[in-house]
């Protein structure tokens, strides 16, 4: 495996270009770099790639002048791109199934490597809960740890604002983009104590679709998520989620069944989250850990060997066939093509490109337009 390297400018260009073609998801660009070695073959191959998936001209990619320009663009404001092969890249991070190809990182870039506890919960949050979430942060941070959010009004902003300066704010669009506004002091603040992170490029403005890939950030670089207030609909239990599908540790404050913003919590706790009311709970539940964050696998940049064409022929005519609208697990679908790996996720792969192929989380698939087959 080759990795835990410093990108050059020209690597990184590219990378940039990569993530952002059309179609491209992190899942998705990973596998391109591991068939082909490098990103600017994966690049080359995109047309031909599409054209076997059913699409008749190429995906959109960015030029190199646009990457570049984004490169330029963070410079500007005192932050970098790190790309997932690199060694300030967080390792925990880099275990989950999508992590980000590249993230922009503006402040203190050495807090990746301590350990990290993510706390999230209601913007709408009462005032025992904020308290209690900067006093969890407070005294988590006085312990050696890093505490993320998602800088939110409510919780998110009493967590960072008790952590600081040890604390990490993932954002929905880009790092120098201060939203909501009224946390604008506090984005500053931890851009200049702490550490701003963001999967986006610059000035991108935060929509609707980007909080929950911000979501899964903001529980990828902790150990475990703390939840203190959540209504039943929470875009924090969402965090919770991606918690448990990573493997993580989940954490959830109890509170009062009349209170709406309880509820989120308290079904947490029954459906087996720990209970937790002091930053002592949270230490223990962390205890069987590791004292220090492993190395963690790096991506690889090594060119795999593709399956053979006529056996990706033969899945092809196989499996988009056994594929619909529903979500299907992907080893299912080897199972039941009853043919290699290679050759099945280079047919998904096709389809992507082409536009054909959704992804959802648990590592399932489904087809965009099951009628045009």
């Amino acid at each position: 495996m080759s990795g835990h390297r410093p990108l050059t400018d020209a690597e990184r260009v590219d990378w940039l270009r990569l993530a952002g073609t059309e179609h491209v998801g992190p899942i998705t660009f990973f596998q391109l770099l591991d068939r082909f070695g490098s990103a600017r073959e994966a690049l080359a191959a995109l047309p031909s790639l599409a054209r076997r998936g059913g699409r008749s001209g190429p995906p959109k990619v960015p030029s190199a002048a646009e990457a570049q320009s984004q490169v330029e663009a963070l410079s500007k404001v005192g932050g970098r791109w790190i790309a997932a092969v690199e060694p300030d890249y967080p390792a925990l991070l880099c275990e989950i199934a999508d992590p980000p190809p590249l993230v922009s990182a503006a402040g203190r870039i050495e807090l990746f490597a301590k350990r990290a506890v993510g706390i999230v919960g209601a913007r709408n949050a009462s005032a025992n809960g904020r308290k209690l979430a900067r006093d969890l942060a407070r005294d988590l941070a006085a312990a050696g740890l890093v505490v993320v959010s998602g800088l939110a009004r409510g919780i998110d902003a009493l967590a960072h604002e008790g952590a600081l300066p040890s604390t990490i704010a993932v954002v929905a669009g880009g790092v120098d983009v201060a939203y909501p506004e009224e946390n604008r002091r506090l984005q500053e603040r931890i851009g200049a104590e702490g550490l701003i992170v963001a999967e986006m490029a610059p000035g991108t403005i935060p929509q609707a679709r980007h909080f929950p890939r911000r979501n899964r950030i903001i529980s990828g670089l902790s150990l475990g998520i703390v939840v203190v207030e959540a209504a039943e609909r929470s875009g924090s239990l969402i965090t919770a989620r991606f918690a448990l599908d990573q493997g993580r540790e989940v954490f959830a404050v109890p509170g009062s069944p009349l209170d709406p913003r309880a509820r989120g919590c308290n079904a947490l706790i029954r459906d087996g989250a720990a209970l937790v009311e002091t930053a002592e709970h949270i230490l223990e539940g962390l205890g069987r850990l590791p004292e220090t964050l492993a190395e963690g696998r790096r991506r690889s940049t090594v060119a795999e060997a593709p399956a053979g064409e006529a056996e990706v022929d033969r899945a092809r005519q196989t499996e988009l066939g056994l594929l619909g609208p529903s979500p299907l697990a992907v080893d299912e679908l080897i199972r039941q093509c009853q043919m290699s790996a290679p050759a099945v996720l280079a047919v998904l792969l096709e389809a992507e490109l082409a536009g054909r192929l959704d992804r959802h989380p648990g590592n399932q698939v489904s087809l965009r337009y099951p009628s045009g087959l």
